[in-house]
């Protein structure tokens, strides 16, 4: 069973919504491109606030996705899309079906 997982949750700054739905958009071709991502989900927790879920073997699988081009992008465009900074928390699954 997958172990290891992100939560990062993202406020979208006012009028930057649309723009993070599509940086999320973009984000999952990138996370297509990880052998070592096994699970990406992006999601609008409400009409600003945007989550990503993703799943991972093992711990080198998941710092591997969060110093590649995802994480750089992300980091990149934090500035001017969000309101404040990602928070970006490694979780342990305890279940899955």
């Amino acid at each position: 069973m997958i172990k290891l997982a992100f939560f990062a949750r993202f406020e979208a700054k006012p009028g930057k919504e649309e723009a993070v739905a599509k940086f999320l958009e973009m984000a999952l071709d990138m996370a297509k491109k990880e052998p070592t991502t096994i699970n990406w989900y992006a999601l609008r927790l409400s009409p600003s606030t945007f989550g990503v879920f993703d799943t991972f073997n093992d711990e080198d699988g998941r710092q591997k996705h969060l110093n590649g081009p995802i994480g750089q992008a992300l980091m990149a465009k934090a500035p001017e899309l969000f309101s404040s900074p990602p928070s970006i928390e490694p979780v342990e699954l305890l279940g899955s079906k």
